[in-house]
């Protein structure tokens, strides 16, 4: 063999070689990237199965009582709800027989207000930052309060009729003369005064004669009530079968002065002699006798007279 020869084999094996050692390389680095890849594979999703599972157990892991006790939770609404119902039960209101268990014992004339629900509890509109104390005492303790009691309604009538012309908070002011001077508004009483006794009454407390002689006969025309239906509670009660009007206004200036229902009542009343009933005064005896329940829907005083009104 020539040396031409023997140098052409030696180079087409060396050739042969180095191509070999190529395949080999690039076969090893294939395997690396394979096994490199699968790693990081197997990481990630090992690392998004940890996650997953530290989720899942961060979700099972809360208690129980913070899912019941949370702000807003059905379970909380149910215990505010419980809640007030057990503050009603506990509540004695002991002015002239707001509730039926004191008819017979008027021993009190203070009523006691439902525990506000807050320093500044929200009230009806018409009870602003610039009200009178005793007219906002007047709203949150007696305003809306079912009354049962004759002389309480009675009581309630004539106020309401000697606003008018006036104002709620003048006429509460003088209410303590109107017990004095109507003997804290015994009808039988009421009705035997004589006119030289109403002229009295006139002179020393300031009532305008036409109004004291309007209560004298508004007493007389009671007795004959009492005569034929029992007791002026049965009458008024009456026309609402037994049960308060509950409204649901959502603004002040949507409360009526006066209804269909208060309207029927002045009709009765002005037919049986009364004086002083128009339909809007019958209304705002109404709402002061808790006939009708007329606190706004924002008012805190709303849920209470409803619940009074179903668990008298």
């Amino acid at each position: 063999m020539s040396r031409t020869e023997t140098m052409g084999l030696t180079k087409r094996g060396m050739l042969q070689s180095s191509s070999c050692n190529r395949l080999m390389d690039r076969s090893e680095s294939l395997k690396r990237d394979s096994v490199m890849s699968n790693g990081g594979s197997a990481k990630v999703r090992g690392s998004l199965e940890r996650k997953k599972s530290k989720s899942f157990k961060e979700v099972e892991s809360y208690p129980s009582w913070l899912i019941t006790e949370a702000p807003g939770s059905i379970a909380a609404v149910r215990r505010e709800q419980v809640a007030a119902q057990q503050a009603l039960r506990k509540l004695k209101i002991a002015h002239y027989g707001r509730s039926k268990s004191t008819l017979t014992n008027f021993t009190s004339s203070k009523v006691v207000p439902l525990v506000h629900p807050s320093p500044h509890p929200q009230r009806c509109s018409f009870i602003t930052t610039t009200s009178d104390p005793i007219y906002v005492a007047y709203h949150d303790e007696e305003w809306g309060v079912p009354v049962h009691d004759d002389k309480m309604l009675f009581e309630l009538l004539t106020l309401s009729g000697a606003q008018v012309g006036s104002d709620w908070t003048s006429t509460l002011r003088k209410r303590h003369d109107f017990r004095k001077a109507f003997m804290e508004f015994e009808a039988e009483a009421v009705a035997k005064l004589s006119e030289k006794e109403m002229n009295a009454i006139s002179i020393e407390y300031k009532i305008e004669m036409s109004k004291v002689r309007g209560v004298v006969e508004n007493a007389t025309k009671i007795l004959e009530i009492k005569k034929n239906f029992g007791s002026l509670e049965k009458y008024f009660w009456g026309f609402v079968n037994h049960k308060p009007i509950s409204t649901n206004y959502k603004f002040g200036h949507k409360i009526p002065v006066k209804t269909s229902k208060s309207e029927s009542i002045s009709k009765d009343m002005v037919r049986r002699g009364f004086r002083y009933v128009g339909p809007t005064v019958v209304h705002s005896f109404m709402q002061a006798a808790g006939l009708t329940n007329d606190h706004l829907l924002t008012c805190y005083r709303h849920i209470p007279c409803t619940l009074l009104s179903t668990n008298p």
